[in-house]
């Protein structure tokens, strides 16, 4: 892998770039559709590649393991010939979904053992097999195995999960280093920072994965129910330690607002299930605020969804076609409604990395937050 920065913005830390894989080049800032089981749910391969059109998706390590399950995969000759998908693809380690199920999972030193959502069955992660699992899946970044600590979180518990998550990464490069690649392109890791809302910890943890000179460098345990001010002010110490000539990962985030801010401190790439996962219950994000489009209120509104043109999708239908879809439970309606919110990340991102070239990101960023922070 190879990151280039292109260009920086007089006014904040944001700054554009390329990440040049073997499966292609991603344009950063990007963010990365969530491709949670071998999909981006909702939507067509065919409407994703030429409608939305993202240089990258993000595949998740836990459901691709207990299903189709890794060896099929491995069979299909990895996860972009399983699901045709010519373009990068990046796998999270599957650290956040473990954190999730809090209620059925036991961490310690060794890994972590947690029984699957699916059929009840139990399975034991640790950084090796992670790495194991990631070389099958064949993503073309992949990352650290990491404890996401929750909100609120104990300083000493987030002290000591921060030193565990260090030690998972150093058995994670070895077992990164001795593990041959599986297909015909090389893989690329990404080690992660933790250390919840503490500035100190915070610190200490990019300090130390800074030091491990990775090829790129992912920020977690952020969005898990803290307020945006706080997010803020962990990844603007974070990045103010982390390698300028290496690219910045913010795992989860979040809300088209969040991503500008995010882009201003200096972030490169996002992924979040909000897109879609709110597009398939009505909420539309657009450049002049959100849209629930269930309410009467756009029952008889014959206007585009996007009527300002923001987007650069064919989701040319009215608001009232749109409520009548939603509201006889139609699936055309998520479709467009995923496709629609989809193309308008994407399109953030890339308005985002122009502004960043010409030198006016801040002024615009300021505008676009204004905007888009109403409900319409």
């Amino acid at each position: 892998m190879k990151f280039e920065r292109i260009a920086s913005d007089p006014n904040s830390k944001a700054r554009a770039g390329s990440i040049t894989t073997d499966h292609g080049v991603v344009e950063t800032p990007i963010f990365m559709p969530v491709g949670t089981a071998a999909t981006v749910k909702g939507v067509h391969q065919r409407d994703l590649e030429q409608e939305i059109n993202p240089d990258i998706i993000l595949g998740n390590t836990y459901h691709l393991y207990l299903r189709p399950q890794t060896d099929i995969i491995e069979k299909a000759g990895g996860l972009h010939k399983f699901m045709n998908w010519k373009r990068p693809i990046l796998t999270d380690s599957g650290g956040y979904q473990v954190y999730s199920l809090s209620a059925n999972r036991k961490i310690k030193e060794e890994g972590v053992k947690f029984k699957s959502h699916v059929d009840g069955s139990y399975h034991f992660f640790t950084p090796e097999n992670v790495i194991d699992i990631q070389r099958k899946i064949g993503a073309d970044i992949i990352m650290a195995f990491d404890e996401c600590t929750p909100y609120p979180c104990d300083y000493r518990y987030a002290k000591r999960s921060m030193h565990m998550t260090h030690r998972w990464l150093e058995r994670c490069l070895i077992q990164n280093e001795k593990s041959p690649f599986l297909y015909d392109y090389t893989q690329t890791f990404f080690p992660i920072v933790q250390g919840s809302t503490y500035k100190d910890l915070r610190l200490q943890s990019a300090e130390y994965i800074a030091s491990k000179g990775a090829e790129g460098n992912a920020i977690g345990g952020l969005s898990v129910g803290e307020p945006a001010e706080e997010m803020y002010a962990m990844t603007e110490v974070v990045c103010s330690v982390l390698p300028e000539d290496k690219p910045r990962y913010l795992m989860g985030v979040g809300t088209p607002i969040n991503l500008l801010e995010n882009v201003a401190l200096g972030v490169d790439m996002f992924d979040c299930v909000m897109p879609t996962r709110n597009a398939r219950n009505g909420m539309l994000f657009t450049a002049e605020g959100t849209i629930n489009i269930k309410n009467k209120k756009w029952e008889d509104d014959f206007s585009m969804i996007d009527p300002a043109g923001y987007t650069f999708v064919d989701t040319d239908y009215s608001k009232a076609y749109l409520r009548h879809l939603f509201k006889v439970n139609e699936m055309l309606g998520k479709q467009i409604a995923t496709i629609h919110n989809l193309g308008f990340y994407l399109w953030l991102m890339r308005e985002a990395r122009k502004r960043i070239i010409a030198g006016d990101f801040y002024s615009w960023k300021e505008k676009m937050v204004k905007n888009m922070d109403k409900r319409l």
